[in-house]
């Protein structure tokens, strides 16, 4: 693996952790804790405990009102759901999506393995590409590095419905899960709510500003790379340029609607923003709503 990459991601972790240091009171771990709690045991109900955690069934026997205890499941793991398909292959040279994508899951792969956590990942076109079961330390980092940048595509389609519905029969365990994403397809909705029930899940959504401001440039050649054709399109003709802005606009709206609802944290970043950032916004977010938990 190009060493030289690999110090670029190091470097990348570094400054994250330093920056996540000095403004989260060293809370930096916060976007791989999750909630990976594990039944511990019951005890009586006191005045304050949360109602959620009432054991119905046991208190029905009648002696008494009992709730549940839980403990920290200190081999919870993190997956790395990572699109890789044909529609990422927008940006300029070297800052496409799928570059950006690429970038995010190697250095958050860095920091969860430095955190202790286990680190796993999933890419995913419209067929599993590539699945590395979760492990802990540097070579897992090494493995999980290699699987995100060295891989070649099998498929350039998106599947995003496939790939949900692929995890979820394959991650029993509650995890931390980050879906890489730029969230180009339909009817995936179902399984990533069933995703967002069974783990604690954190969706990052990247964009580029061609896709929301394309030029009336009349008519042009369009390479559609899923489906490997060319199409010509008249982008002066009828409003076309706004229409598409604003299809990319409502799709991204109703994507966050569908993450609040969900208790999925829901983060954008765009191709020509650096990820530091972006990236420290969504450790504070989760260092709150963990602290308020």
């Amino acid at each position: 693996m190009n060493q030289q990459l690999f110090s670029k991601l190091r470097k990348y972790e570094i400054m994250i952790r330093k920056v996540a240091n000095n403004h989260l009171q060293g809370d930096y771990q916060s976007l791989f804790k999750g909630a990976g709690l594990e039944f511990d045991d019951l005890r009586p109900y006191q005045y304050g405990d949360d109602v959620r955690t009432i054991e119905w069934k046991v208190s029905a026997k009648g002696h008494g009102t009992f709730v549940k205890t839980f403990r920290e499941d200190k081999d919870q793991s993190v997956y790395f759901l990572l699109d890789i398909s044909g529609s990422q292959d927008i940006g300029s040279e070297g800052s496409k999506k799928i570059d950006q994508g690429k970038i995010i899951a190697g250095v958050l792969t860095l920091a969860a393995l430095f955190e202790g956590s286990q680190v796993g990942l999933i890419s995913y076109s419209d067929q599993k590409e590539k699945v590395i079961p979760p492990g802990k330390g540097s070579k897992q980092g090494v493995k999980v590095i290699r699987g995100i940048f060295d891989h070649e595509n099998q498929s350039l389609k998106t599947d995003l419905d496939g790939m949900f519905t692929y995890s979820l029969n394959l991650i029993k365990k509650r995890s931390v899960i980050i879906v890489i994403s730029d969230f180009i397809d339909d009817g995936y909705q179902r399984s990533f709510r069933a995703m967002a029930e069974r783990h604690d899940l954190v969706a990052i959504q990247l964009t580029d500003p061609r896709e929301s401001a394309l030029p009336a440039l009349g008519i042009i050649p369009v390479f559609d790379k899923e489906k490997g054709r060319t199409t010509w399109v008249n982008t002066a003709f009828g409003g076309f340029s706004k229409k598409i802005s604003e299809t990319f606009t409502t799709e991204r709206e109703s994507l966050k609607e569908l993450c609040k609802k969900n208790q999925i944290n829901y983060l954008a970043i765009d191709t020509t923003e650096d990820i530091v950032l972006p990236l420290m916004e969504l450790f504070k977010y989760r260092n709150k709503s963990m602290k308020r938990g």
